[in-house]
């Protein structure tokens, strides 16, 4: 059991703002995505973390695929996804999540997956197999892959970067100072020295921090500081919203405002790209980050 921050109980503030409304899912091209998902029994991250942007990206025809299952090893207090000891690895998914790929026609694919802290090779060999099915069915498909931290375990990550996807992301998730926290089998600085990793392959690097858990303008300036000096090149900001009771508490609901001056501050610190609002998602609007950044890998 997650032992969480003890907080002031939700009041009338803490209720969801006016900009944080979205629309419900509908439309043929969400249809064709929900069939397929469900026809090839794949995992997403837009079901199992109750993305708010599931209905604007499923009815624009893209998906990220979660792999390697959708039960992970560890118990992060701000995340949906079930924590447990997952099933065995399922060796046809690369297949599988290839062919999706291919029939959906997808231009820009994101796979992210659970931790796998139980496997010696942290699932970094499914990884690599998935990454080279796509290639195979779907050539012309551009690659993003939101990656775990394989406990510094270096040699699962390189395997991974060897593919070479066209964007590599690994998430923050949170500042320095509520890692602890919100993140209780992670590292801050494990986390930076695997994006100092990517980025020193030459790969674009990407990572994504949530707001709203507590941290101060000071905090997430200082995490930006941190990232530009670990040769990060793409930065999101998003609203963390509350899975369940049982989760960590929201906070601050952060204003469209303050996002704009984190997005002014982060590119005048050095970083390339600063996707930044409220219903900002790791992967949301992801293949601008590869095709509307020049002068980096």
């Amino acid at each position: 059991m997650i032992e969480l921050p003890v907080v002031a109980p939700v009041t009338e503030k803490a209720r969801k703002p006016d900009w944080l409304r979205v629309k419900l899912p509908v439309g043929k091209e969400y249809a064709q995505v929900r069939s397929l998902v469900d026809e090839h029994k794949l995992h997403t991250i837009c079901e199992s973390g109750n993305c708010p942007n599931m209905g604007e990206c499923w009815g624009a025809g893209t998906a990220t695929f979660m792999i390697l299952g959708n039960i992970c090893t560890r118990s992060c207090s701000f995340c949906a996804v079930a924590t447990g000891r997952p099933l065995a690895v399922d060796t046809d998914e690369p297949n599988r999540v290839a062919n999706s790929v291919k029939l959906m026609g997808v231009k820009h694919c994101v796979i992210t997956s659970v931790d796998r802290d139980d496997l010696k090779d942290g699932g970094s060999i499914i990884w690599a197999e998935t990454l080279q099915a796509i290639r195979r069915e779907s050539p012309i498909t551009t690659l993003e892959t939101l990656i775990p931290d394989f406990k510094g375990q270096w040699d699962n990550l390189y395997r991974v970067l060897e593919e070479r996807p066209e964007v590599v992301s690994h998430n923050m998730e949170t500042v320095r100072r509520l890692t602890r926290q919100v993140r209780i089998q992670a590292k801050y600085d494990r986390s930076l020295e695997c994006l100092k990793r990517i980025s020193e392959f030459g790969l674009r690097t990407k990572t994504g921090i949530m707001l709203g858990l507590g941290e101060t303008e000071e905090d997430v300036f200082e995490a930006m500081d941190d990232l530009v000096a670990n040769g990060v090149h793409i930065l999101t900001l998003g609203q963390y919203l509350q899975p369940t009771k049982a989760h960590h508490p929201v906070v601050d609901w952060i204003h469209p405002d303050q996002f704009a001056k984190y997005k002014e501050a982060g590119l005048a610190k050095g970083l390339k790209y600063v996707e930044s609002g409220p219903l900002v998602r790791s992967s949301y609007h992801a293949e601008k980050h590869l095709f509307d950044i020049e002068g980096i890998v």
